[in-house]
């Protein structure tokens, strides 16, 4: 233990200085308070002690105290007990007061109790600078991290609010901190957001926390962008608060889109060469057979009948690369594609499948975007299959709804449904289903029983419907650029 004493270079302190060396103190003793203010600054000493008060140890005690960060213990003899010195000990700063005419056996023991005090003194300051460092390394990490770091608390209320978030975001921390998080979402999610966590609150059920997902986030300018969002619960005492990691996947998704943009572009493209080269070529042999086996028929020959059975085949090849023309480009670009391409889907159903399946439209849902309408088609087309082949459905039936501020498809079944548990281990139809709602700006909901089916809903928000304008710029735009430079 460090200790510095301050006091006249007499027989006292050196009685005084030979006990605590015998107790194991590292000593040191200065005669002025110049001299001891050295030996503090460099030692930092544990231990203070003044072998008698004078006004010099009070002004010194002072001096030490108003140092920041600093704790020492420090301690004072009295010759007798005098309530004005003991008073001006207190209001200076000193921590014990010891009295001095007692043996030097008695003074030993009383200081048991100081280092014992000293000892739990410096447990409490080296666990509040452990406590520092490990917040300042932790506000470190926070504030550096490339994603977005919010922590709220059981209210929904913004507790802390980090610069990438600031970033993502376009608000000030000072800005959010204390208002309800759902400033931060569009609608509908703010409108359902106080409800999630009343409901989780009330039940413990979680509907996020411990999962991550994507969402759509909203930016101070009203913009909306998608995100990856996870979110943990943290307990801290008697209090629980959430945080959620943000990060900004709008580049990403839009890549993803570009991708997707070239493969169905590369998929209409093959479905054309099919349709007016392949097709075309069969149709024209097709016919140049059927022109040979009428011509052997009217001769009577034998070979009119091999004629005839080689006409049916070019039919059915003709048919069967029309077929694949057809599902390699199911949507016109027309903006009526979608509904034509659905209504093609439900009589196939019907045909292959033998179930009963109808197109229910409601208002007009006219997708000028052939690429968007292409992914609804999938997206209706994944869920009728998997109506069939999982829910052994007898019926199904696909809902096309325009509003003003969205587009909606809905496909239903009575099939057998699926539990929770299945649904968490969806297949890769379900998976892709959902990659295609999100690529387009949408998003998808499933729910299902084992009683009412099954139950698959897109929701398109208008913004992410091209009107005509942006269609024929885009078209425009087409014929003078190259493909590479259509997707930068």
């Amino acid at each position: 233990m460090q200790t510095l004493l301050l006091g006249s270079d007499d027989d006292r302190r050196a009685a005084l200085e030979s006990m605590l060396q015998q107790r194991g103190h590292a000593v040191n003793a200065g005669s002025t308070a110049g001299a001891a203010w050295t030996i503090y600054e460099r030692e930092q000493p544990d231990l203070i002690l003044f072998p008698q008060l004078e006004d010099m140890h009070l002004a010194f005690s002072r001096r030490v105290r108003a140092v920041p960060d600093r704790s020492t213990m420090m301690v004072a003899f009295f010759q007798r007990r005098d309530p004005e010195q003991l008073e001006a000990a207190h209001d200076a700063g000193i921590d014990d007061c010891l009295q001095a005419s007692g043996a030097m056996d008695e003074l030993s023991s009383q200081f048991l109790f100081v280092e014992r005090r000293i000892d739990k003194i410096g447990k409490r300051i080296r666990a509040e600078q452990a406590l520092r460092e490990s917040e300042a390394k932790a506000r470190a990490i926070v504030e550096t991290t490339v994603d977005g770091v919010i922590t709220i608390d059981k209210r929904g209320r913004i507790e802390s609010f980090n610069q990438a978030a600031e970033s993502i975001f376009g608000y000030a921390a000072e800005e959010v901190i204390g208002e309800n998080v759902k400033m931060l979402m569009p609608p509908p999610y703010r409108e359902e957001h106080d409800g999630y966590m009343r409901s989780y609150r009330e039940t413990g059920r979680r509907q996020i926390i411990g999962i991550g997902r994507e969402v759509t986030g909203k930016r101070k300018d009203g913009s909306t962008f998608p995100m990856d969002l996870a979110v943990s619960e943290v307990g801290l005492g008697d209090r629980r608060i959430f945080t959620g990691i943000v990060r900004d996947i709008t580049e990403r998704r839009r890549l993803e889109k570009e991708i997707l943009d070239v493969t169905e572009q590369e998929r209409r493209r093959i479905g054309q060469d099919l349709h007016d080269g392949l097709g075309q070529m069969l149709t024209g042999i097709g016919l140049l057979s059927q022109n040979l086996t009428r011509q052997l028929e009217e001769r009577d020959l034998p070979e009119a009948e091999d004629a005839a059975e080689i006409t049916d085949l070019l039919r059915e090849a003709d048919q069967y690369a029309r077929d694949l023309a057809r599902g390699l480009t199911p949507v016109d670009l027309e903006a009526s594609g979608l509904v034509a391409a659905l209504q093609r889907l439900v009589a196939n159903a019907e045909r292959l499948f033998d179930i009963e399946c109808v197109l229910d439209e409601v208002g007009s849902a006219l997708v000028h975007d052939g690429t968007t309408a292409t992914h609804m088609y999938r997206i209706a087309q994944e869920a009728v299959s998997n109506a069939v082949r999982h829910g052994q459905a007898d019926r199904i039936k696909i809902s096309l709804a325009s509003g003003v501020e969205q587009i909606r498809l809905r496909v239903q079944d009575d099939g057998v449904g699926f539990s929770e548990t299945e649904r968490n281990g969806a297949g890769m139809g379900v998976h892709i289903m959902n990659y295609r709602a999100r690529i387009v700006g949408g998003t998808l909901d499933i729910t299902s029983g084992s009683e009412a089916g099954t139950t698959v809903t897109f929701t398109l928000p208008r913004r992410s419907v091209p009107t005509n304008t942006e269609t024929e710029s885009d078209a425009r735009s087409e014929n003078e650029t190259t493909p590479s430079e259509r997707h930068a």
